[in-house]
């Protein structure tokens, strides 16, 4: 199975390709301890969240999309420029940036309080899926270290494998002053079956009850069980 990412020859080199997303993980979680001393508890010492897999996993899970180009912001305003072509053949803009209107989002629970920002990144890459599948495109797996908030949306890639879709966002840091540099990771693209499972509901027997607890408790006892064990 293969993700097709295409972008316009005139683009080819100036804007930064698409990557495996496990290829982008952020410069905190390298950065950050896999124990810490909980003051709260005594000083125990604590594992940190660089010892959870699922949460790894989420961090590298599908494709990362980049920002195209570096965007300052100064004085609740954005800036760019970067030598774009001109290009006829095709309708794309050399605005890496766009803005819906706070009113499209009117009856959303959407945190769009005064002075938020409702924004739109270019995207310069058309995305195919293979047959049957859809791709997930949402804001960038526990990255609340970004100044944005890119919203989800569910996309039928493998019909729509030559269209463009951008990514709408809230700009939810107001006091953000700097550069936001090209590469950026901006949305995160999830392959998904269109088929989708259905659910059912049931009690667990004793065998199960029993099984579960065990589990549990592999848990407690020892660190890295699930990544050894479960995690595939």
């Amino acid at each position: 199975m293969s993700l097709i990412a295409r972008c316009h020859p005139a683009l080819k080199g100036l804007i930064p390709e698409p990557v495996p997303a496990e290829k982008a993980l952020p410069d905190w979680l390298r950065a950050m301890p896999t124990e810490v001393l909980a003051e709260s508890l005594g000083g125990e010492r604590l594992r940190t969240l660089k010892q959870c897999p699922p949460l790894i996993d989420a961090l590298g899970l599908g494709v990362m999309i980049p920002l195209p180009c570096d965007i300052e912001v100064k004085e609740g305003a954005f800036h760019w420029d970067w030598d774009f072509p001109t290009i006829t053949d095709a309708p794309l803009t050399r605005a890496p940036l766009g803005a819906h209107l706070p009113e499209q989002a009117t009856g959303t629970p959407l945190p769009l309080a005064p002075g938020t920002l409702a924004i739109k990144f270019t995207n310069y890459w058309t995305l195919e899926a293979p047959e049957g599948w859809q791709l997930l495109i949402t804001h960038p797996m526990n990255r609340a270290d970004l100044p944005f908030l890119t919203l989800s949306g569910l996309v039928s890639a493998d019909h729509f494998g030559l269209g463009y879709v951008h990514f709408p966002a809230l700009w939810t840091d107001p006091g953000f002053e700097g550069v936001l540099p090209k590469g950026t990771p901006v949305a995160q693209v999830i392959p998904v079956p269109r088929e989708r499972p259905a659910l059912k509901i049931a009690e667990m027997t004793e065998a199960e009850i029993a099984e579960s607890r065990a589990i549990q408790e592999a848990l407690q006892s020892e660190p890295g069980v699930y990544r050894k064990q479960f995690r595939k």
